[in-house]
């Protein structure tokens, strides 16, 4: 059953008012996706801050018109838009990663700084380490040379108990 003029309109506000509000977008291909999938999908984007949303082309390219980002229509498949409203990286890393569960899951671009970017361009974004990664990464490399002097001044001590302890042999 085709959607009323009010629907549309109502689903174009809704991509107005998240691409507004969006710090990145990543277009996948549903095409083939369950609706099981497509479920486990969403609450998994919504535990990581993320929305998505299902549209006609033609509606998605309306609720670009106005806007200074460009959309490609040439994109072919079933689209639906991740939206990242927190974080520019954790709706990429997780259409990736659901992606490589999921065969039918395609990543087909996106829009990062308001500048449409190559599906590629967004894999390679998801493969980077997440930010908290990254924080332990540096506490790790902070913390090696303090642990590498505790065990270099323990070492006399351990070594004075091995030999007292052979001595008392």
């Amino acid at each position: 059953m085709p959607l009323t003029k009010e629907q549309k309109k109502v689903i174009v506000d809704k991509l107005k008012d998240n691409i507004d509000r969006q710090k990145s977008i990543v277009f996948v291909d549903i095409a083939g996706l369950k609706a099981d999938d497509l479920y486990s999908l969403r609450n998994e984007l919504k535990e990581a801050g993320c929305s998505i949303i299902v549209a006609k082309k033609t509606l998605i390219n309306l609720a670009f018109s106005d806007k200074e980002i460009p959309f490609d229509r040439g994109i072919k498949g079933e689209i639906a838009l991740v939206f990242g409203f927190e974080d520019e990286v954790v709706p990429a890393k997780t259409a990736y990663e659901f992606g490589k569960n999921n065969e039918n899951l395609k990543i087909l671009g996106g829009v990062l700084e308001n500048k449409l970017r190559e599906s590629v361009d967004i894999i390679t974004l998801a493969k980077i380490p997440s930010r908290n990664e990254l924080l332990a990464k540096v506490v790790g490399s902070l913390k090696a040379p303090i642990s590498g002097l505790v065990n270099v001044l323990s070492g006399n001590m351990r070594d004075l108990v091995y030999v007292l302890s052979n001595i008392k042999k």
